[in-house]
């Protein structure tokens, strides 16, 4: 029933700091926002991040999206009877969302969720705020979210059975971590079973392998900025770097993840581990535990000589996914 992910807030005082972030390292567009709020697009969509300028730093919500009223009525209802609070929301919040409709929930940890229907699009095409080629979305949304849980069996009720989110695959060692699908973008949501709450990452992906490493260029030259050295994951198959947010938690920069096809589409186990290789966790001490149990997993990965696909070009089934309206 849910479609993709539209948009994420975050919570942050530091909105200048985002600021620079978010145009002059991902490339994201400011627009104009509501009293403190910082808002940005990656594409056709008023909105797709929005920093609310208060609050504890990390997470705010999360907005995800529905193809119709009915379907979010539909939702709504199906919430309700299992138990959870779902709150209506009018006109005032919609409009600050720049969407038709949307309620709201918490999860189990207590993370906020919005659902919504009928997203606003600009007039005026999207102007990133650093020469880039542009982000991929449509169809596939604005990316991904990645959140840690306290404990990812009573996650794993709600976001599966109850929003009907899909697992694409999942890794037990060294810790639990379960990925789920909601379009053909291999995970629209993660969970970490990591014993805290609160937000890992956010990813977004780019239309160009120059843009990632343009970008991990920039990113570079600010002390602290890298979170994860470049790198490649060894179950979406995205390269990718981690940079830490102004916030304290990391987006992950990205290029060339596989595109799945949800209808025949079957979970499994993963014993690989995150990384294929790179993705070194330089923001963890050098004698961390488990920035070295990582790099084990990795170099154990290429003992045994485990390859990712790399990107199809001109797949017309993919192109029709990435672009359609």
């Amino acid at each position: 029933m849910l479609t993709s992910l539209g948009y994420i807030g975050i919570n942050s005082s530091k909105t200048s700091d985002w600021e620079g972030f978010a145009t002059n390292l991902l490339g994201m567009q400011k627009v104009d926002g509501c009293g403190s709020s910082r808002l940005f697009r990656m594409d056709d969509r008023k909105q797709r991040l929005v920093v609310t300028g208060e609050g504890n730093e990390g997470l705010a919500f999360m907005g995800w999206e529905v193809a119709s009223p009915d379907d979010l009525d539909a939702l709504a209802g199906r919430l309700e009877n299992a138990g959870i609070e779902v709150t209506q929301h009018g006109g005032g919040l919609a409009d600050q969302r720049h969407v038709a409709r949307l309620i709201s929930l918490q999860d189990p940890d207590g993370n906020r969720l919005e659902v919504f229907c009928g997203p606003e699009v600009a007039s005026d095409p999207f102007v990133p705020g650093r020469p880039i080629s542009g982000f991929k979305t449509g169809a596939l949304g604005m990316g991904h979210a990645v959140l840690h849980v306290e404990k990812v069996d009573r996650l794993l009720a709600f976001y599966r059975d109850l929003l009907g989110f899909q697992v694409t695959d999942y890794g037990l060692t060294p810790y639990p971590l379960y990925f789920f699908h909601i379009n053909g973008r291999h995970h629209s949501f993660a969970m970490v079973g990591s014993g805290r709450k609160g937000i890992h990452h956010f990813m977004v992906e780019l239309q160009s392998l120059d843009d990632v490493g343009q970008g991990y260029d920039i990113a570079q030259q600010e002390q602290d900025r890298i979170a994860y050295t470049l790198g490649r994951h060894s179950n979406d198959h995205m390269l990718s770097f981690y940079s830490r947010t102004p916030s304290d938690f990391f987006v992950e920069y990205g290029w060339g993840a596989q595109v799945i096809d949800p209808k025949i589409w079957q979970p499994f186990e993963t014993h690989e581990g995150p990384s294929t290789w790179g993705h070194e966790r330089v923001h963890l001490p050098e004698d961390s535990e488990v920035r070295r149990r990582m790099r084990e997993m990795r170099f154990k990965t290429a003992r045994d000589g485990f390859r990712a696909a790399d990107p199809v070009p001109n797949c017309a089934w993919l192109d029709s996914v990435v672009h359609r309206e």
